[in-house]
């Protein structure tokens, strides 16, 4: 196996993704600022396909994932999107919390990490 690491969509302060011996994390994902909790959790899943088809893989390979909500009380509204998006007999080892997300305007924030093929 591979032991290099590869950094995807590297900016100033961190990278969108990084690879290393098969493991692929990915940073946080949010959705517009003001969005509903619905259309957030939808762009934050639309930006994990995207990352994970940029490493040549797809939501099939999502080992884990955290999900940070601003109010518990989205969960279900949240829950709605992820489960019409997770493929079903691929579904990840998942943890879901409340947190204070980096701005008000943020609802939903989306962290995975993948296997790499």
């Amino acid at each position: 196996m591979n032991s290099d690491i590869t950094r995807y969509g590297t900016g100033p302060r961190m990278s969108e993704a990084v690879a290393y011996n098969g493991i692929l994390w990915l940073a946080g994902q949010v959705g517009a600022p003001g969005a509903s909790v619905t259309e957030q959790t939808r762009q934050c899943l639309a930006e994990v396909d995207r990352i994970l088809a940029g490493a040549g893989i797809d939501k099939t390979r999502i080992l884990s994932a955290q999900i940070w909500l601003a109010d518990m009380a989205d969960f279900a509204e949240m829950n709605a999107v992820w489960d019409a998006w997770v493929p079903q007999g691929h579904t990840p080892a998942r943890a879901t919390g409340e947190a204070k997300l980096a701005t008000p305007d943020y609802r939903v924030e989306v962290i995975v990490t993948a296997a790499l093929k």
